[in-house]
């Protein structure tokens, strides 16, 4: 494993954890984001409980390296959505950037880690 990968594994497991916890207990932030998406409440806990698990397995990731990938298909989807939903209602460049830069940190810690997805399939 790289510093590069530690470092950008690092760094989502902090943002996914505080963020996907904050979805889950409602705070007002992401509870008018989701407002301003046009997506219902309950999709923001059930996105706040897939960040939440996909934490976990980046954090599970430190021990098992093939883990890291898998998070960040997992994760990878989900801010695809997010930027697909931004796109959708048209929603500020400043606000569609945010879940693009963690896309782009995703794509790049999946890329380094992709050795760990042929290890599930040998």
């Amino acid at each position: 494993m790289t510093i590069l990968s530690i470092v950008l594994q690092s760094l989502l497991i902090l943002y996914y954890l505080f963020s996907g916890s904050a979805k889950v207990i409602g705070a007002k932030y992401w509870v008018d984001i989701f407002n301003t998406l046009k997506l219902p409440q309950w999709f923001r806990i059930v996105t706040g409980f897939v960040q939440l698990a996909g934490a976990i397995v980046l954090i599970i990731g430190y021990w098992a390296e093939e883990a890291v990938a898998w998070a960040g298909i997992w994760l990878g989807i989900t801010m695809l959505l997010a930027v697909l939903a931004h796109i959708r209602v048209k929603d500020q460049f400043g606000k569609t950037i945010t879940p693009v830069v963690f896309l782009v940190i995703i794509i790049m810690l999946t890329m380094i880690n992709s050795d760990g997805l042929t290890l599930a399939f040998s």
